[in-house]
């Protein structure tokens, strides 16, 4: 692979609590992927996204972190990272490990000394304010996870800013020192092998240094696509508690600082109302952010020709210089064969065409065994976000549960209890069961991958003529070697000359 391998390369992300548990507890470590790589390799993909494993109390399951360079005990030690590390390397695989810089958990070091005192080297590490005189909150800007994003803290007598859970203070990226801190903490990673990062809510770091209140959003302009829609956050147009000018700054330090080892980035940028426009602020020039994920096929919206169409249209009006990274599924939606009702056909479809997109892809563990989201009872929750908004909104952890690997206990992922239940619906979709079976969702995502891996134009080649004829979706993929017609037929009915869910490339 070249240094540019992300161009058009594939990822796999994996969930580590649910992906494979070696020692008994019930949770999945970095044993356990380190032992499954082969798997992983053996699918096709260019590199592994391994969610975040550093030392935390898991409130939000290891994106409140503790310690930026300790990894927590669930998961096992250094010595069981550089294993991985090395594991992954010696087949082929890259390692991007996810780095969670807009917030802390409210018992990292730095957030204990900040609120220990106004005054003090880390006073000024997150973003406190003085409250309103009368005792409310400096403004009016909202949480993710539901209500104000701001908390009291009586040693200071002042609110701290939580983009996300209140146990999640976020750190102040106007402090030049906490901007070091985090690059120190990158270099840190990079030293022990790591190939790159996916950078959690990348345009979540600065703030409005004025504190100045979001404008309300009108009801016709609401999107659920980063948030739910029970959430009030939706209601804002959060002009200035994210997606602040000063990120791209701090962006071209963060490319500066990774450079030297050839490593690469891919962002998650959560705006409803901007996502293509700052796709293009922060990938389309050089020196920034390789590549970067939206949520235009992550929302609950179904992706039919049409849709696609228009992503793609207006891709190409606000975002042409854009690299965007394209998923389907990942460990914060409903998996996309339930949120879009997905025959096994129409499965395999929309991954041929994602997997014929212009871009980068991430695929997230478990897709490629067409997985359905899990049907959790309340008391089976362990997601926050899910216990908070219940039953308008069941939270993340349907798309958590263990991945399924065969038909022993637990489907081969642990010989104790799960953290979350193993739902029996997954294990007739087991891993050892697909590979036994030809026409298996497994061995199309095989098939899906190599036919990309083949073809240069469906990596790095362009993309045009997209257009939409009812359910028929067509585009070229075109590079300096080859010309790839592709045509699909999104629909269960038959249409355009194609059969229900047929996709067909004509080479030429």
């Amino acid at each position: 692979m070249t240094t540019e391998w992300w161009r058009g390369g594939i990822i796999y992300q994996i969930y580590p609590r649910s992906f494979q548990d070696t020692t008994g507890s019930g949770t999945g470590d970095l044993g356990g992927i380190a032992q499954r790589l082969p798997y992983v390799a053996s699918l096709g993909v260019d590199a592994v996204w391994i969610s975040p494993f550093f030392t935390s109390p898991m409130k939000d399951f290891g994106y409140d972190v503790s310690d930026y360079q300790g990894i927590d005990p669930i998961f096992g030690t250094m010595e069981d990272f550089d294993w991985l590390i090395a594991s992954a390397h010696e087949l082929g695989l890259k390692v991007i490990i996810d780095l969670v810089m807009s917030h802390t958990s409210d018992r990292h070091s730095w957030f204990r000394e900040s609120r220990a005192s106004r005054v003090g080297p880390k006073s000024d590490w997150y973003v406190w304010a003085d409250p309103k005189p009368d005792g409310t909150p400096p403004n009016n800007w909202l949480s993710m996870f539901g209500g104000s994003a701001w908390q009291w803290d009586a040693r200071r007598e002042q609110y701290y800013l939580h983009n996300f859970l209140s146990s999640q203070p976020d750190l102040n990226f106007h402090n030049p020192e906490v901007q070091q801190a985090l690059l120190d903490m990158a270099r840190f990673w990079l030293d022990r092998g790591v190939d790159g990062f996916r950078l959690d809510v990348v345009n979540y770091y600065f703030h409005d240094r004025q504190l100045r209140d979001n404008p309300p959003l009108a009801p016709e302009l609401r999107k659920a696509d980063t948030a739910p829609a029970v959430n009030p956050y939706n209601h804002q147009s959060h002009q200035f508690s994210k997606s602040q000018p000063e990120n791209v700054a701090f962006l071209e330090r963060f490319h500066q600082t990774i450079a030297p080892y050839g490593a690469s980035v891919v962002g998650e940028i959560g705006d409803s109302e901007r996502g293509l426009e700052l796709l293009e602020v922060y990938t389309g020039t050089p020196g920034r952010v390789q590549m970067s994920y939206v949520f235009d096929f992550l929302s609950g919206t179904d992706l039919t020709a049409a849709r696609i169409v228009d992503v793609f249209d207006r891709l190409t009006s606000q975002a042409p210089n854009a690299w965007p990274c394209w998923a389907m599924s990942n460990h914060d939606v409903v998996r996309h064969i339930t949120r879009w009702s997905l025959p096994d056909a129409a499965a395999k479809a929309y991954a041929t065409v994602l997997l014929c997109l212009r871009g980068s892809v991430c695929i997230y563990q478990g897709e490629e065994l067409g997985l359905p989201e899990a049907e959790l009872r309340h008391e089976e929750l362990r997601d926050p976000y899910g216990i908070e908004f219940w039953p308008e909104y069941k939270g993340r952890d349907g798309c958590r549960t263990p991945m399924v690997w065969d038909m022993g206990v637990n489907g081969g992922f642990s010989t104790s209890q799960p953290w979350l239940p193993v739902p029996h619906a997954h294990l007739q979709r087991t891993v050892v069961a697909q590979e036994a079976d030809a026409q298996s969702m497994l061995h199309h995502y095989r098939w899906a991958l190599g036919l990309r891996r083949k073809h240069s134009a469906l990596r790095g080649g362009t993309m045009t003529d997209v257009a939409a004829e009812g359910p028929v979706l067509s585009f070229r993929r075109m590079d300096d070697k080859q010309t790839l017609l592709i045509r699909a037929n999104l629909s269960d009915d038959e249409a355009g000359g194609l059969m229900p869910w047929q996709v067909q490339i004509i080479e030429g």
